[in-house]
């Protein structure tokens, strides 16, 4: 359990759970998912020491859950919100709990081949002056904001205009947004691996055989883009639930103030905004897959058609040539020619000449050309 006390320009991190807060501070408690479970205790006894408040059973219940979707519920007293976050890493930990990235390497030295894309989910209990986040084990993304914040808190100390969350609905959306970032760099590896394969499948010389990791990629498009859906849902209701609330009189920008309140809004429409481009972005790969599968198998048409075009010329150049064959090889003792010195001559140059005249007609019609028109 990391817990961060955050002041106008400063942050510490302490290793006990605050019973009061001094004006215009904050505390974010952040644990892991099992240590909430342990500890939820000491966490509920803070909560009403702090606000007078607990969490309600239904809402424990949603941030022990690893297996919840994004969504989001309210009360009069604060606010939950459960976003799932996009898991990387491939240790024995990440392994023991939903939410890692599983690759397989793929034939003649490609990119790896996306199996499976996993999700953990995060909860973000929001108070008017404590965050709780609720995260996975091995959570990467907290820790890293952890980090950014306490250098931020730094700089912010040796120099003006360094700008720190203004409260905890403030430090939940910067979360957010970073954990946005990670489905936004997810599009570059799938791109890359779909432009991989369109390649192999509009490849005229090679045959492609990688049909089950091309629809598991495609199986894990479409649970992205239900995973985003299920987040834009979720970051809506919480702007929806922004337009209900009241600007408190006499309170500072930070907590409660007009200003404050149209900041977190700004913020939440550009958190929204980045999840609708992952989510076109997510569509638009799955068109360009579709699309490359159709103009593969349009491909193998054509090649199939030109074959048997060519076949067919040269059926129909060599039919004639058949019958002049099946003429000359009837059992009649009278036969044109048969008997005379130069009747095999004859025969042999009306059959060059025939297939020579349909061979250039042929041509011409561009029936033997290598694709036609």
């Amino acid at each position: 359990m990391r817990i961060f006390h955050v002041l106008p320009g400063a942050v510490s991190e302490t290793d006990t759970l605050p019973t009061e807060l001094a004006p215009r501070s904050f505390v974010w408690i952040a644990c892991g998912r099992r240590e909430f479970e342990l500890e939820q205790g000491h966490i509920q006894s803070t909560l009403q020491a702090l606000h007078s408040v607990t969490l309600v059973d239904l809402h424990l219940s949603d941030l022990l859950n690893n297996q919840l979707p994004s969504h989001f519920d309210y009360t009069s007293q604060y606010d939950i919100l459960v976003f799932r976050r996009l898991a990387a890493g491939h240790s024995e930990t990440d392994l023991a709990h939903p939410g890692q990235v599983l690759t397989q390497p793929i034939k003649r030295g490609g990119p790896p081949v996306l199996r499976r894309i996993d999700t953990s989910p995060v909860g973000f209990a929001v108070f008017d002056r404590v965050l709780l986040t609720v995260h996975p084990a091995g959570c990467t993304v907290l820790d890293q904001y952890a980090t950014r914040l306490l250098a931020a808190a730094s700089a912010a100390s040796r120099a003006a205009g360094v700008n720190l969350p203004s409260g905890p609905a403030d430090l939940m959306l910067r979360i957010v947004n970073q954990m946005v970032d990670g489905y936004l760099d997810l599009r570059r590896e799938l791109t890359r691996q779909l432009d991989h394969w369109q390649t192999e499948l509009l490849h005229p010389s090679t045959r492609f055989n990688n049909w089950g990791s091309l629809l598991d990629a495609r199986i894990s498009l479409h649970h992205l883009d239900e995973i985003c859906e299920d987040q834009r849902a979720a970051i809506q209701d919480w702007i929806e639930a922004l337009a209900g609330w009241e600007v408190v009189e006499g309170t500072s920008d930070h907590f409660g103030g007009h200003r404050g309140l149209e900041l977190l809004k700004v913020r939440s429409r550009d958190v929204l905004e980045h999840i609708e481009r992952v989510v076109h972005n997510v569509r638009r790969l799955e068109q360009n897959a579709e699309t490359a599968v159709q103009m593969h198998f349009s491909a193998q048409s054509n090649r199939t058609n030109d074959i048997m075009r060519t076949l067919t010329a040269l059926t129909a150049i060599f039919l004639p040539l058949n019958l002049i064959a099946g003429i000359f090889g009837m059992n009649f003792e009278f036969i044109p020619l048969l008997h005379h010195s130069s009747g095999f001559w004859w025969a042999m140059g009306s059959m060059m000449l025939i297939a020579v005249g349909l061979g250039v007609l042929f041509w011409r019609k561009r029936y033997l050309a290598r694709s036609g028109r």
